[in-house]
This record gives structure tokens, sequence and C-alpha cells, in this order.
């Protein structure tokens, strides 16, 4: 069999599994560096007291930049190959990040060539590698676990939204789901990652995951729109098929 003779249907899913796994293969690798959002906006830190005694600004990991993308993709294709499709998504992505990071861990292991030591001057450009890459594979743990568990609530909350309203709301089951997943994945990964196996402070890890959670949340109702939009292509595509 032929890509040519593949369904459209099937076409889709593998479409929508790229943009599912790229998504979360880039997050998990750029999830190490916390960034300063006022800072990256020309603000001074909010400095804001919190009910658990420290500051509160808006920091939050880089990683948080696409994930969003990760939750409304599993949406879509919980809409169209349901729970099942989405845990095969989830449970090859999760295997795939995995491989990626041991790869990357090999690559921390090779004897960096001279020229490009002395090219960089200045800077310990291998050391620097190192330091960042395997940061990345010292949170694996707590990137996977986060994933996973989250994404098996998204599916399901998804699915019994989607049991109760038919195939009216798409927002309600597709921004429901992903709020209450997003949520466990943002203080999940953080916790694991940065406060068990790291040697953040409880703040920290309030502070931070609040932050991504929050920017998650906006992003959901801000892409709700879009998510409408999305359907509305992929039916003409598949009507195409039909017709």
């Amino acid at each position: 069999m032929t890509f040519s003779q593949f369904s459209r249907k099937q076409k889709l899913f593998i479409f929508l599994f790229g943009i599912f796994l790229t998504n979360a293969i880039i997050a998990e690798i750029i999830g190490v560096k916390i960034v300063s959002i006022e800072k990256t906006l020309g603000f001074e830190p909010l400095q804001l007291m919190t009910f658990w005694g420290d500051k509160w600004d808006l920091n939050q990991t880089a990683g948080a930049l696409n994930w969003p993308l990760v939750f409304i993709t599993s949406d879509i294709i919980n809409d169209y190959y349901g729970k099942s499709g989405v845990k095969f998504i989830s449970y090859t992505t999760a295997f795939f990040i995995a491989f990626a990071f041991l790869i990357i861990y090999t690559a921390t292991l090779l004897v960096p060539a001279d020229f490009w030591i002395e090219v960089n001057k200045g800077i310990n450009i291998n050391e620097a590698f190192s330091r960042i890459f395997r940061q990345g594979l010292g949170i694996i743990t707590g990137s996977l676990t986060a994933f996973l568990f989250s994404q098996i609530i998204d599916a399901t909350v998804f699915e019994k939204i989607k049991m109760s309203t038919g195939n009216k709301h798409i927002w309600l089951r597709a921004t429901g789901s992903t709020l209450i997943s997003q949520l466990i994945d943002s203080f999940l990964v953080i916790g694991i990652a940065f406060y068990a196996f790291g040697d953040w402070s409880i703040s920290q890890w309030m502070n931070v995951s609040l932050n991504n959670y929050f920017y998650k949340f906006f992003i959901a109702i801000l892409f709700t729109p879009l998510l409408y939009l999305a359907h509305y292509f992929i039916e003409q595509y598949l009507k195409k098929e039909i017709d």
C-alpha cells in the first residue's frame, strides 16, 4: 500500500501526529531554560508578595511557549480518533522523547573538535553544551511522568465531556479538558524535575508552576476560535473524500 492510497483521515492523523510529536520534543528540550516574562517585555519584575512567604515574579519555563499546541492537537485527535488515538500518540511520543534524550546524552560524551573550541574563544562551549543538555536529561523523569499522566487525564476528561454534550460545544470539551490536564502537568513536571530531583525551593516550584499554568490557561482561551477554524477546515478536507 502506497502513501497515495491512504485515506484522507489516515493522512490527517499523520499530519496531526507530526505537529504533536514535534512540539512535544521541542518543549522538552527547551524546558530547561527559565525565562522572565517581565524583562522580556521590558518591565521590572513584579515582586508581588505571596501567602507562601516569597515574592512572585512572572518566571516560567521556555517549554511552556509551545506546550499549548500539544494539548490542542491532542484534543483534535481525540475528536476524530478517540481516546485510543490519544493514547497511541502519547505513548509513542514518550518513547521518542526518551530516544531523543538518549541521543543528546551520547552527543555530550563525544570529544569536541579542537577548532570548534578555538572559534568559540571566551566561553567553554563544550562545557556549556554539556551542562544545558544534561540538565535536560536530569528532568526527563519529571517530564515524561507529567506528560503521560496529563495526557491520559486530558483524554479522559475530554471523552466524558463529549459523552455528555455530544458533538456540540467543542470549546467546552477542548478547553475544559485542557485546563484540568495542564494544571496537573504544570505542577507535576516542575515538582518532580526541579523540586524532587533538583535544588529548587517550594516557593520557586509554586511560582514557576503557577506562571506556566496561567500562560497555558490564557493560550487555551485565546486559541478557542482557532480550534473551531481547525475543525471547519478538517471537516472540509474529509468531506472531499466522501463526495
